[in-house]
């Protein structure tokens, strides 16, 4: 079975969230980066979304996890690369890519996907993008937390 052993040297976070913007893909993201973007002391090395599951929402960003060379996140060296129906189902989708790791969920605790998770979010502006959804997370909270949207 052949393997890809090469990583990025660094994640270029910057570079995913670009790429998903000019896609035209519609995300929330959720995670370490958007704690760090609402001023959160914490670090993070990889990039966590929650995606509209549409049809046509779904064959974008399978198109663009396929420009950017996407595999699984595996214990072994097999290279499994991500299908359309992996992203129509329930649960997480780790990726390694060649700007870094990406996370692509269907929902984050309690269930919550896009459709609920959006009304809570905000928009910022991202280079030349308006970037819908960084969920508003309890940046307040002196604590890192997977709890943090």
């Amino acid at each position: 079975m052949p393997s890809r052993s090469e990583s990025p040297q660094a994640a270029d976070l910057s570079a995913l969230l670009e790429g998903l913007c000019e896609a035209r893909i519609e995300f929330i993201v959720v995670g370490g980066l958007a704690a760090v973007i609402q001023g959160a002391p914490v670090t993070t090395f990889d990039l966590d979304i929650v995606h509209r599951q549409t049809d046509e929402n779904i064959q974008k960003l399978f198109k663009f996890l396929k420009s950017i060379d996407s595999y699984l996140r595996r214990p072994d060296d097999r290279i499994i690369e991500p299908t359309a129906e992996d992203l129509k189902a329930k649960g997480h989708l780790l990726v390694k890519t060649k700007y870094g790791p990406l996370d692509v969920l269907a929902f984050i605790e309690k269930g919550h996907g896009f459709e609920e998770l959006i009304a809570n979010s905000t928009e910022i502006d991202f280079h030349s993008y308006k970037v819908d959804g960084f969920v508003k997370s309890q940046a307040a909270n002196a604590r890192p937390s997977s709890a943090w949207a």
